[in-house]
């Protein structure tokens, strides 16, 4: 039975289980403690002292998001004292802090911008004692402004212990203490895998994505070029959100609308692309079964995975796929497939995608992504770029009518919405595998196993074979062992354990975001662990909705195949829609040496 602790805070009684932190219990009596460094999400730091307390019988204060309760305990939570305290800390802090609020990019979501107006402080009662620092622009994906940092350390948290990259350090100590990066040699020369979670989780736009959004509006305003867009599936459960909807609703519908009333030509479906990753990366699992091929295959279509597994695990460079990512088959496909289709010169598109991830701009500029003869895909923008230009045009989003993405590379199944949970791309995955390995379609699509927030999942089927498999393996029946993690600290876990052999697998998929690409570092500021699971259970429900549920029945992916690309894992596919991998410096995130090639 649980150990339960009563005390009083502000007089009026509580009781929470022993180990609840003061804050927490004070939000059981009503009370709401300011914070600024504190995120529901990770270890606390403490770092601020905003959350200050006094506690009776006791000297001094107290910082509420690490004290633990005990029992009999009599918090105070509002005086004089603490008032002044928490208003001196908060001057302290603008003091070494560039406040440039109408042109910063969190503005209206800063949280020292909200917490200095409730406490009434005066920033010009302590002198400015700011000195002026570049700013970090190296990285195709993050920019790092250290005027605008606060050393709140929420940035080191999630980088550190939640990801495990270690790109982020401190230097020096105390109040003279400064988050940079190892070496001071920027992000770009940093372990940095550009997942972007410091973004989310940086409370003052310290950390914030390198925005494409002007190049976009040059392109779209440009009559000689000719813009196609895609949007990642995450992008339809997370806009709503940000126009005073229901959170987690979907509105794909609004999306394609919003999308053309900001002048792009062709509006296409991420969602296309994440189906057609499915028929290579299914085929590529059947092939390496069937052939007793390396073992287990690894999904691909992550950006920041890829590159944590570059950095940290190139050894096991074989195990992952080939097959590029649903942003790049996506992008190769638009100056190939859809130019030769609609006779437009590829030199004239402008390909553009709006994904919930930072990772995506590295990706789209990596030098290897031009196997359509130009760059793939031209600019990557964040959800948070996004919602900026719809605002900017003064499109009222809310009220937009439904409109629909264009033919040719716009249906889509349920399993390409899934991809943008975690689980989902392996629930896809298994969806078309079993009914190329069985000759039919699984009997219940859903595969609950590999849904919900757990760090990693494991989940063992049973595949009935049809005659052709049956006899290419000898059995009449196939078990398949997967493996599903997100985050990149439970990847590294996951995949120390398949090192040391502890653990086999036949697929394992790796998102680098917590929650997956619903949670990815492009998505709204402050994005908690219960926002991400919700924007999840929303891209199954639109997939529990939809007519076509397995990626094998989308026509249009079929027709690109007998259009096009000949068959899955054809030669001119391998040569579009696969790709090669490198060993990476620990040190500096630069590429040392080619690990892996296409096939």
């Amino acid at each position: 039975m649980e150990n339960m602790i009563k005390l009083m805070v502000d007089n009026v009684e509580v009781e929470v289980p022993a180990g609840t932190s003061i804050l927490n219990a004070a939000k059981k009596a009503g009370r709401k403690i300011p914070t600024l460094c504190y995120h529901k999400d990770l270890t606390p730091s403490a770092n601020c002292g905003v959350c200050v307390v006094e506690i009776e019988g006791m000297k001094g204060t107290k910082r509420a998001c690490a004290t633990p309760v005990w029992e009999g305990m009599q918090v105070v939570t509002n005086s004089m004292k603490l008032r002044e305290m928490r208003k001196t800390l908060v001057e302290m802090i603008l003091a070494d802090h560039e406040v440039t609020c109408p042109t910063c990019e969190q503005n209206n979501k800063c949280e020292l911008q909200d917490l200095a107006y409730l406490l009434g402080v005066d920033d010009k009662r302590i002198e400015k004692v700011l000195v002026k620092k570049p700013l970090d622009l190296k990285s195709f994906s993050i920019v790092r402004d250290p005027n605008k940092c606060i050393s709140c350390g929420r940035c080191l948290t999630v980088c550190q212990e939640i990801q495990t990259v270690h790109a982020l350090t401190i230097n020096g100590r105390g109040f003279e203490g400064t988050i940079t990066t190892p070496f001071d040699r920027g992000m770009a020369d940093s372990p940095c895998v550009n997942c972007g979670q410091c973004t989310v989780y940086c409370p003052v736009g310290a950390l914030r994505e390198k925005s494409d959004i002007e190049h976009i509006w040059d392109a779209l305003l440009d009559k000689d070029k000719y813009v196609v867009v895609q949007e990642a599936p995450a992008i339809r459960a997370t806009l709503g959100e940000e126009f005073g909807m229901n959170p987690g609703e979907v509105t794909v519908g609004k999306m394609y609308t919003a999308l053309r009333q900001l002048g792009f030509d062709r509006v296409f479906d991420t969602n296309f692309s994440a189906d057609l990753t499915i028929m290579e990366e299914g085929t590529e699992l059947i092939n390496r079964i069937a052939t007793g091929g390396v073992l287990p295959l690894i999904t691909s279509c992550s950006p920041g995975w890829v590159k944590f597994s570059e950095t940290y695990f190139p050894n096991l460079a074989k195990n992952v796929s080939t097959c590029k990512s649903p942003q790049q088959m996506f992008g190769t496909l638009v100056k190939t497939y859809f130019a030769e289709k609609e006779g437009i010169d590829p030199a004239k598109i402008c390909s553009v995608s709006v994904m919930p991830c930072t990772a995506k701009k590295f990706e789209a500029n990596r030098p290897e992504m031009r196997d359509s003869g130009y760059q793939d895909v031209d600019y990557s923008i964040t959800t948070r770029e996004f919602v900026k230009m719809i605002k900017e045009a003064g499109i009222d989003f809310k009220n937009l009518p439904e409109g629909k993405a264009d033919d040719l590379m716009g249906l889509y199944s349920g399993a390409g919405t899934i991809f943008g949970a975690t689980g989902g791309v392996m629930e896809a995955a298994i969806r078309t595998a079993y009914a190329v390995l069985a000759g039919v379609d699984m009997p219940d699509v859903n595969i609950e196993a590999v849904r919900g927030m757990d760090g990693i999942k494991e989940a063992s089927l049973i595949i009935p074979l049809c005659e052709k498999y049956s006899k290419a393996l000898g059995v009449k029946e196939l078990p398949v062992n997967v493996a599903v993690a997100h985050g990149l600290g439970n990847a590294r876990k996951l995949m120390e354990k398949v090192e040391s052999g502890e653990k086999e697998y036949h697929f394992i998929e790796v998102m680098g975001c917590p929650g997956g690409c619903v949670g990815g570092g492009g998505q709204p500021y402050g994005s908690t662990i219960a926002d991400r699971a919700r924007r999840g259970l929303s891209l199954y429900k639109e997939d529990a909705n939809l007519a076509i549920r397995c990626s094998h029945h989308n026509d249009q992916v079929m027709a690109c195949y007998k259009d096009f690309l000949g068959e899955p894992n054809s030669e001119k596919a391998h040569k579009l829609l696969h790709t090669n991998y490198f060993e990476r410096s620990k040190v500096t995130g630069e590429a040392v040496r080619a690990t892996t090639h296409k096939h």
